[in-house]
């Protein structure tokens, strides 16, 4: 193995560990509120932004490319919410409806883009399953800004998370603004996974969200330890899950990543100290 690919595995490494330790932390919250669709939602709402971007600008600059992810990430997750206050349909069925909705006109647009005469210079499909091994320096600094950003946002309003995510009945007597504070960690959640796009893709985001913190939720019954299990989870998948794909190169990054988080799912179901099966069984007995 030379040095440029010890530098490449390196930069990918540290990509999906920044990664993972955003995506778990936010993630934690979304579990908790019983919104694990919302992560799928989200990602799949995105796609046709990436599309619509790359159409106006003609543009494959990966961060205009991901503002208009995050756009249409967005706008998912407040048609999600505008749809479950206006109407009788409750929000697991909004979620899977945006959710196909979006995705169905993603792809139509990716479809379009790719028989105009500059489709060959496109590239937008690799967000659908991910490319780790493109992900470049500039890359990882626009992730770690971005996810910095997302971890001080909910530092500074961590009291606030914790209550409209256990009692939001109870936040609401204590003069909090449910909705905005609601809509906030939507923004900061669509921001998690959008600048995971590029690794993991559209169609596997969801997992990097959910899998860490349903894990990390067997080892504790706290909401502070859980984001700190559930984002080194997330860091820790990240980094076997690109050293398996580096040691056998046919091998695609995104999908070896989620596996990794899936074998740690199993694990933590099975032996978790708080909520594990064999725990369970031992303190029954």
């Amino acid at each position: 193995m030379n040095i440029v690919i010890d530098y490449t595995i390196w930069i990918m490494m540290i990509g999906t560990a920044v990664l993972g330790c955003v995506s778990g932390a936010l993630g934690s919250f979304a579990v908790l509120r019983k919104q694990s669709l919302l992560g799928d939602a989200i990602s799949h709402a995105a796609l046709p932004g990436i599309g619509i971007a790359f159409l106006i600008t003609q543009s494959k600059s990966a961060n205009i490319l991901l503002l208009g992810a995050f756009t249409a990430g967005l706008i998912g997750s407040i048609l999600v919410m505008l749809i479950v206050k206006n109407t009788v349909i409750k929000e697991d069925s909004a979620l899977g409806i945006i959710l196909s909705v979006f995705f169905g006109i993603g792809l139509v647009i990716l479809t379009m883009i790719q028989k105009m005469p500059n489709a060959s210079q496109s590239g937008l499909t690799t967000f659908l399953f991910g490319s780790a091994a493109t992900i470049l320096k500039d890359d990882i600094q626009t992730m770690a800004i971005i996810g910095a950003i997302a971890i001080i946002i909910l530092m500074m309003f961590w009291k606030q998370f914790k209550l409209i995510s256990f009692d939001p009945h109870f936040a609401a007597t204590q003069s909090i603004p449910v909705k905005k504070m609601e809509i906030l960690l939507t923004i900061l959640m669509v921001a998690a996974i959008v600048i995971g796009l590029q690794t993991v893709g559209v169609v596997l985001m969801s997992a990097m969200v959910i899998a860490p913190a349903a894990s990390a939720r067997q080892w504790t019954n706290r909401l502070g330890k859980m984001v700190i299990i559930s984002a080194l989870f997330g860091a820790v998948s990240g980094i076997v899950g690109v050293a398996i794909s580096a040691s056998y190169p046919k091998v695609p990054t995104g999908p070896i990543i989620v596996i990794v988080m899936s074998v740690i799912v199993v694990i933590s179901l099975m032996l978790g100290s708080a909520q594990g099966l064999l725990w369970e069984k031992v303190r029954k007995k």
